[in-house]
C-alpha cells in the first residue's frame, strides 16, 4: 500500500505555499484557505460556517430606496419589508434622499446619516456598488442586492458583478444577490410544529412547491434566495442550515455552483450532522445547462461530475419540483427507520401488485412474511387472500375494530420499517375509515406509515382533513413521488450511519512519489507512453517489463532480457491511438520476428509523419480482464477520477463511473458496482475471477497522483489496465497523460 492513499491529495505549488506558512487562494476555485486547516493542495478542510442569525433575524433593517408612492415598485418592497420587520421584531429605518417618512416611519437621508448599527441593509437601487462602498463605513453585517443586470446577462454583466463582489470582499459584510427577490422575507406559517424544511433556491419561483407545504401542514423555517451568488451562496447556506436544530431537512433547487469544493464541504456538513440534503440541479441537457448560464451566470457543470459528488455526500437527487416537495417534507419529518423492510397495505390485489412491482424496480425490499405473520392476518382477512406482501385485505374492515388490528399486526412485525398504503380512489365510507387508522396507528408507531391518495380531486375529508391533518402519516399523490421519498429516506439512514467524512483523512504532507512524479511533468505537453508508464510506476501502479530502444539490434537484444513472447510497440508524444495506425505488435517469439517488427514499425510512423522517441520491448502480460482507469479535470470539482470497462471498445461501451476526490476505499469500490459489466470481474463462463483488490488499489493510487500534481496534470488514461485473476494484480499495459 502506498501509505495512506484513501481520500488523499496535494498540489506541489499549493503545497509548498502552505509550508512557507501564508494563506493561499485557490485561483482555480476562488476559495480562502486558512494555513493549518488545509490539505496538501491548500483547499480547505472544513466548511466555513456564517453566522446568519442576524440576517433571518435581524434587530434593525436600513431600506435603502424606501418608497410609499403608490405605483412604485419600490412601495411594494418597502411594505412587505415593513410586514415582515414587524413579524420578526426588527426596527426599519427607510433611508432616502428627500423623503422625511416613508408609511409614517422617519427616514434618514443616507446611509452615512445612519446613528445606530444595522444588521441588514436592503438596497433598492439600480446601481448597488456604490451604496456597498458607503455600507462598508457603517459596520452593517449584511445587505441584500435586488438589482439585475449582472452576471446573467453576459461578459459585461459579469464584470460588473465581480467589481461588486470585490468590494464586498473590501467591506466586511455579507451580500446576499444581485438578481435575488424578496423569498427571505415571506411570511412563515409559525402555528407547525415539529422538525422543518429549510429551502435554497436560485430560482425564487421554482420554490413556490416547497413554500406551499406549509399548507398541508409542513413547517417551513427559512427560505434563502441566492441569485448571483457575488457573495453569500448555496453552500453557505447549506452549512448553517445543517447545524440548525429546527431544520429536519434542506431542499434546494440549484441552477449552478459557484464553488465545488465548498459545495462538497457543505454537504459533507450536513452529512456529519444527519441533516438530509434533497435538490433539483438543472443541467443535465446541453439545452438545460445553456439555459441555467443565462439565468444566473454560472458553470452548470459536468452532469456526469456533480451527479457523482452529491451522491458521495449523501445529497438526493429528484429531476421535479413535486419530488423535491414529498421528498424533503418525508426526511424532514420521518423517524429514524427501525427495519428496511416495506410491506404494502391495499384494499386490491391489483393496486397491491401494481405498486409491489414499482417499488421492487426502485430497489426498495418487500420481505414475505414469516408464516405466523400470515396465520394472525388471517384471523381478519379471509384464507383466500394474500397476506405474504403485498397484504391484500380484500376490502377494509369498515363496522368493527378489525382494521386497526390489521394496521397494528403488520407494524408490529419486527421486519417491516415501513408500511404504505396505496389508495387509488376514495370510496366512502370504507376509504374514510382506511384513512382515520392509518392515522391512528401511525400515531401509536415509530414506523413510518405512507399513504397514497390518488385521487386527482383531492377536496375528499378523508384526504384534507383525516391525512393531511396528521404530521405522523406521509401522504403523497402518486406511487412514483411516494417510492421515490421512501427509497431516499432508508438511503439517507443508511448512509449517515456509516459516514465517515473523507476530509478527515485527507493528508497535510505529500507522498514521497511527487518529487519523482513532478521530474517526469513537461508542462503543456503529452507523454510518451514510455514517460506515461514511468509516470505510474512512481506511484507504485505496475507496468509491464520493458525497455525503451532505437535500433533493431538493441529491439533483439530488450527482447531477451525482457523474456519471449513480446509486445513491440511505437512511443512517442504524438501517439494517442497506436492500433489504429498499427503500431503495436503483439506475440512476438524470436529475434527474426522483433527485427522485423522494428523496422516495420519505424517505416509506419516515418510514412505517417511522426516523430518516436523509440520503439518499446514489452512483456507479455496474461490474459484478465481489461479495465480503464483515468483522470480529467472538471472546471468546479478539479480533478476526477474515472474507472470502467477498457480496452479498444471503451468508447463504444461508455460503461464508467466516476468520483470526486477525495475518497476512500469504499467509494472505489462502489464505483466497480455501478459498472454494468461488473460481473466481469467475478468471473464469467469459467473464467476465473479478478484480482478486484488489486483494481481498487490502483483506483486510489491514481486518485493520490491526480491530486498532488493537480497542477500539473491536465488528463491521465491507464487503458488497458489489465486485471489479472484473483491474487496476481494488476498490469497497466497502456497509458496516456496530458500535462496542464
Amino acid at each position: 500500500m502506498l501509505g495512506s492513499t484513501h481520500g488523499t491529495f496535494t498540489t506541489d505549488l499549493r503545497a509548498r505555499v502552505v509550508a512557507c506558512g501564508e494563506t493561499p487562494r485557490d485561483a482555480v476555485h476562488g476559495v480562502t484557505a486558512v494555513a493549518g486547516d488545509v490539505d496538501v493542495s491548500g483547499r480547505p478542510l472544513h466548511a466555513p460556517v456564517p453566522d446568519l442569525d442576524r440576517f433571518f433575524r435581524p434587530e434593525s433593517v436600513a431600506v435603502i430606496g424606501a418608497s410609499d408612492t403608490e405605483g412604485r415598485p419600490n412601495t411594494g418592497i418597502t411594505r412587505q419589508l415593513l410586514a415582515w420587520a414587524e413579524r420578526v421584531g426588527a426596527r426599519l429605518v427607510p433611508v432616502h434622499p428627500t423623503r422625511t417618512s416613508v408609511f409614517g416611519v422617519d427616514c434618514v437621508p443616507s446611509v452615512g446619516a445612519l446613528t445606530e448599527p444595522v444588521d441588514l441593509a436592503v438596497l433598492l437601487v439600480a446601481d448597488p456598488l456604490p451604496v456597498i462602498e458607503e455600507l462598508a463605513e457603517t459596520k452593517v453585517r449584511f445587505a441584500v442586492a435586488f438589482a439585475s443586470g449582472f452576471a446573467e446577462t453576459g461578459e459585461t454583466g459579469a464584470a460588473a458583478q465581480e467589481r461588486l463582489a470585490a468590494a464586498v470582499r473590501r467591506s466586511g459584510l455579507r451580500l446576499l444577490g444581485p438578481n435575488t427577490n424578496l423569498n427571505a422575507f415571506e411570511r412563515f406559517r409559525d402555528d407547525l410544529e415539529g422538525p422543518a424544511v429549510a429551502l435554497i433556491t436560485q430560482s425564487g419561483h421554482q420554490g413556490r412547491p416547497v413554500f406551499t407545504l406549509q399548507e398541508l401542514g409542513v413547517r417551513l423555517s427559512h427560505w434563502a434566495p441566492t441569485g448571483n451568488e457575488a457573495d453569500l451562496e448555496t453552500a453557505d447556506f447549506l452549512s448553517y442550515f445543517a447545524g440548525r436544530p429546527e431544520v429536519g431537512a434542506i431542499a434546494c433547487y440549484v441552477e449552478g455552483l459557484k464553488d465545488g469544493r465548498s459545495f462538497l464541504l457543505a454537504a459533507d456538513r450536513a452529512a456529519r450532522h444527519g441533516v438530509p440534503v434533497v435538490a433539483v440541479k438543472v443541467g443535465r441537457t446541453e439545452t438545460g445547462a445553456r439555459t441555467a448560464a443565462s439565468h444566473t451566470g454560472k458553470l452548470t457543470g459536468a452532469d456526469r461530475v456533480v451527479d457523482a459528488a452529491m451522491r458521495q455526500y449523501g445529497v438526493i437527487r429528484v429531476d421535479g419540483l413535486d419530488q423535491l416537495q414529498d421528498t424533503s417534507a418525508l426526511l424532514a419529518r420521518a423517524r429514524r427507520p427501525q427495519a428496511d423492510g416495506v410491506v404494502v397495505y391495499s384494499i386490491s390485489g391489483g393496486t397491491g401488485a401494481h405498486f409491489a412491482d414499482l417499488a421492487t424496480a426502485a430497489g426498495l425490499e418487500l420481505p414475505t412474511l414469516h408464516q405466523a405473520k400470515q396465520d394472525e392476518l388471517h384471523q381478519w382477512i379471509p384464507e383466500y387472500l394474500n397476506v405474504a406482501n403485498p397484504v391484500d385485505n380484500g376490502g377494509h374492515p369498515v363496522g368493527d375494530w378489525r382494521g386497526r388490528k390489521i394496521i397494528d399486526a403488520i407494524l408490529a412485525d419486527p421486519s417491516v420499517g415501513v408500511l404504505i398504503c396505496p389508495i387509488t380512489g376514495p370510496f366512502p365510507p370504507m376509504s374514510d375509515k382506511l384513512a382515520q387508522d392509518l392515522v391512528d396507528a401511525a400515531e401509536a408507531t415509530d414506523k413510518l406509515v405512507c399513504v397514497v391518495w390518488g385521487s386527482p380531486v383531492g377536496t375528499e375529508a378523508a384526504y384534507r382533513e383525516t391525512l393531511l391533518g396528521s404530521s405522523r402519516v406521509a401522504t403523497f399523490r402518486t406511487f412514483s413521488n411516494c417510492i421515490g421519498a421512501v427509497k431516499a429516506y432508508l438511503d439517507h439512514h443508511r448512509f449517515t450511519a456509516s459516514y465517515r467524512s473523507p476530509f478527515d483523512e485527507a493528508p497535510r504532507t505529500p507522498s514521497p512519489s511527487l518529487r519523482k512524479a513532478q521530474a517526469l511533468v513537461r508542462p503543456g505537453r503529452r507523454l510518451s507512453e514510455h514517460a506515461a508508464k514511468q509516470l505510474l510506476r512512481a506511484y507504485g501502479i505496475r507496468v509491464p517489463r520493458e525497455q525503451l530502444v532505437t535500433s533493431a539490434a538493441a529491439a533483439v537484444r530488450a527482447a531477451g532480457l525482457v523474456g519471449y513472447p513480446v509486445v513491440m510497440k511505437a512511443s512517442g508524444a504524438q501517439l494517442a491511438h497506436k492500433t489504429e495506425l498499427g503500431l503495436v505488435k503483439v506475440g512476438l517469439t524470436s529475434a527474426s520476428q522483433v527485427r522485423d517488427a522494428y523496422r516495420e514499425l519505424t517505416d509506419i510512423a516515418r510514412f505517417e509523419g511522426i516523430d518516436l522517441d523509440g520503439i518499446l520491448v514489452c512483456q507479455m502480460v496474461g490474459r484478465g480482464v481489461e479495465m480503464v482507469v483515468g483522470v480529467t479535470h472538471d472546471a468546479l470539482f478539479g480533478p476526477t477520477v474515472t474507472v470502467g470497462l477498457g480496452g479498444v471498445l471503451v468508447e463504444v461501451l461508455n460503461d464508467t463511473a466516476v468520483r470526486v476526490p477525495p475518497f476512500g476505499e469504499h467509494e472505489a469500490r462502489s464505483m466497480l458496482g455501478e459498472l454494468r459489466g461488473r460481473a466481469l470481474l467475478d468471473g464469467v463462463r469459467g473464467a476465473p475471477p479478478a484480482d478486484v483488490d488489486a483494481l481498487v488499489e490502483v483506483v486510489l493510487r491514481v486518485q493520490r497522483m491526480a491530486l498532488e500534481l493537480d497542477g500539473d496534470l491536465a488528463e491521465l488514461d491507464i487503458n488497458p489496465l489489465m486485471v489479472l485473476p484473483r491474487g496476481q494484480g494488476a498490469v497497466a499495459l497502456d497509458a496516456l497523460a496530458v500535462c496542464r
